[in-house]
């Protein structure tokens, strides 16, 4: 196993390399991977770049102009079927394929046993991962970064710790660029009619208030106190799937919005690229959707970070601002509170504050 810091390794006789990418969940995860896809890219545009991805996080995999082949683990399928020979079999299959690829190498960026699974048996010359991984995933590496950062550090973000990848690999001028599948022609027809009772002459404010963990929900009432502050004034779109409806419903109860666009369970992933690049605004907590909104790079996008690190994980930029509470227990990343001040971090943060950043966007 080699470990190493410098880039005096990486200098390539050929452009037209064959590099695996390793990221299989989740979507936030998935995006936060695509300013290393686009480094790699612009240094080797020649290259043969894959990416291995499950099934739910391959929406913006697929298709993508950066990505020449696409492998999806159907997780669902296998969850579905628990232990059985079909799901073995299937895997397999997939580790055939990406053997007779012949890749010179591969990423793992996920750092995770099962990630670390595949880049094992991905049969790529060189198996790269950075230092600090989880669940022993170094072990299928015979090549580890020394990471800048530890992997949780609080106050390093993700895409900069992905870039440190791209950098080993030569790609000394990386940046952060986001380059997501185009929008087709029968996505855009379908948010024309979705968006269609909207004012023409005022812009579009969307909400994403949904998330996955308990503790990453702001409160409802300040969703609502948002709502209230620009009603009046904007296009107010709700964004969210089928599970979200009640919390979406419960937040409306707050006020008479009649004028708000409740779009939960109406829209899929590429529908949601399409309305957040026609917005001027995005509000939402740690969730997919805030870095679907970021890597959009359209709208200027408000996150709202109550359990888990703004500085890892938070849009950031020129259009791009993360609030987070000012409590001592912040950031916990835990999925439930076990505080004595129960949720404190879902209050702790000045909904005014965000009213007025917001205002200025509108004005």
């Amino acid at each position: 196993m080699h470990y190493s810091r410098g880039s005096d390794k990486i200098l390539f006789v050929k452009d037209s390399l064959k590099i695996l990418i390793i990221r299989l969940s989740a979507i936030g995860d998935t995006i936060h991977t695509l300013p290393l896809v686009y480094a790699l890219r612009k240094r080797y545009p020649e290259a043969q770049i894959d990416w291995l991805v499950e099934d739910k996080a391959s929406m913006f995999v697929k298709d993508n102009p950066l990505i020449n082949n696409v492998f999806i683990v159907p997780k669902r399928e296998w969850q579905q079927r628990k232990l059985s020979f079909k799901n073995f079999d299937e895997f397999n299959k997939i580790i055939t394929k990406l053997k007779k690829e012949k890749y010179d190498i591969a990423i793992d960026t996920q750092q995770l046993f099962k990630s670390g699974i595949y880049l094992k048996f991905s049969g790529a010359k060189r198996k790269i991962t950075l230092s600090g991984g989880r669940e022993f995933s170094g072990v299928f590496a015979n090549e580890i970064i020394t990471a800048t950062h530890k992997l949780f550090d609080k106050d390093y973000h993700v895409v900069y710790r992905n870039l440190e990848i791209a950098k080993y690999l030569g790609c000394e001028d990386a940046e952060v660029k986001f380059v997501l599948p185009q929008v087709g022609n029968f996505e855009k027809k379908r948010v024309d009619e979705l968006l269609g009772s909207l004012n023409k002459k005022k812009p579009i404010l969307v909400l994403a208030p949904a998330t996955t963990w308990e503790t990453k929900h702001w409160e409802n009432k300040y969703w609502a106190e948002i709502i209230k502050a620009f009603e009046n004034k904007v296009n107010i779109v709700i964004t969210g799937t089928n599970s979200d409806v009640d919390l979406i419903e419960d937040i409306l109860l707050f006020g008479k919005f009649d004028g708000v666009l409740n779009l939960a369970g109406k829209t899929n992933l590429m529908e949601l690229v399409e309305i957040y690049s026609r917005a001027t605004a995005v509000v939402a907590p740690d969730s997919g959707s805030a870095q679907i909104a970021w890597a959009c790079e359209k709208p200027f996008v408000v996150s709202v970070f109550t359990a888990t690190s703004k500085n890892r994980t938070a849009p950031f930029g020129e259009k791009a601002l993360a609030f987070a509470p000012k409590i001592d227990c912040y950031p916990c990343h835990k999925k439930k509170c076990f505080s004595k001040n129960f949720e404190l971090c879902k209050n702790k943060i000045d909904y005014y504050e965000i009213i007025k950043i917001l205002d200025k966007q509108f004005q």
